[in-house]
C-alpha cells in the first residue's frame, strides 16, 4: 500500500459561473480501520481561497500550518490577501523545496481571483502544477472521481446546480473506494457568500 493511501481521501474542486465548489470525504482511517468520521481535509486560507489536502493526514495538517504562516506574513507585508495564482505558486515552491523528503500530500487549490474569476489547480507531492478550467481531483478515489466529474460536469453552472453536481460526483466515487467515504463536506464559494454543507453518505 502506498503512503498516500494510508489514511484514504477524496478531494474534488469544480468551477461554476463566478463561483466554485470544493469538496472532500470525512473518513480518517489507518489502512482499512476507520479512526474518525468527521475529519477535515478542506481548509480556509482566506474568504475566497481554500485548499484541500489529500494524502497522509499528519503531513496535511503540518503543511496547512506552514501555509497559514506564509500567508499571514504575506498579509502583513502586502496588506492584502493572496491571489489564488500566487498562492498556488507558493504551495508549489514549498513542496518542491522538500522534494528529497516530501510532504505526502496532493493539494487541490480553489479560489476566486480578479473579477471573481474562479481558479482551480492541483499538484503532486513535489509541486508540479496541473491547471484546469473545469474540475480537479485528488486522493485515493481520484480515478472514479475523474469518471464521475467527466460525465456530470457542465460549464457555467449556478451555485445550487454546482452543489448538486459535485455532491453526486463525490458520493458516487467514494462508494467505489473502501478507503474514503463516510459522507462528504462541500463548500460553495460565490463572490458574496460561502455555503458549507455536510452531505450524508453510506456509513460503512
Amino acid at each position: 500500500m502506498s503512503i498516500f493511501e494510508y489514511n484514504g481521501s477524496a478531494v474534488v474542486a469544480m468551477v461554476g459561473k463566478n463561483c466554485f465548489a470544493i469538496a472532500s470525504d470525512r473518513r480518517l482511517g489507518v489502512q482499512l480501520q476507520t479512526i474518525a468520521t468527521d475529519f477535515q481535509r478542506v481548509f480556509k486560507v482566506h474568504d475566497k481561497l481554500y485548499i484541500g489536502l489529500s494524502g497522509l493526514a499528519t503531513d496535511a495538517q503540518t503543511l496547512y500550518q506552514r501555509l497559514v504562516f506564509r500567508h499571514k506574513l504575506y498579509q502583513l507585508r502586502e496588506e492584502r490577501d493572496m491571489k489564488p495564482e500566487t498562492f498556488a505558486s507558493l504551495v508549489s515552491a514549498l513542496l518542491y523545496e522538500k522534494r528529497f523528503g516530501p510532504y505526502f500530500c496532493q493539494p487541490v487549490i480553489a479560489g476566486l481571483g480578479d473579477n471573481n474569476e474562479p481558479f482551480i489547480c492541483t499538484m503532486d507531492c513535489i509541486g508540479a502544477k496541473e491547471l484546469a478550467k473545469d474540475f480537479v481531483v485528488s486522493g485515493t478515489s481520484s480515478e472514479s472521481l475523474y469518471g464521475a466529474c467527466e460525465s456530470m460536469y457542465k460549464p457555467n453552472m449556478e451555485p445550487e446546480e454546482l452543489f448538486e453536481t459535485v455532491s453526486q460526483a463525490l458520493m458516487a466515487s467514494v462508494d467505489r473506494d473502501c478507503l474514503a467515504g463516510w459522507g462528504g463536506y462541500v463548500l460553495i464559494v460565490t463572490p458574496t457568500e460561502v455555503q458549507e454543507r455536510v452531505v450524508k453518505g453510506r456509513m460503512d
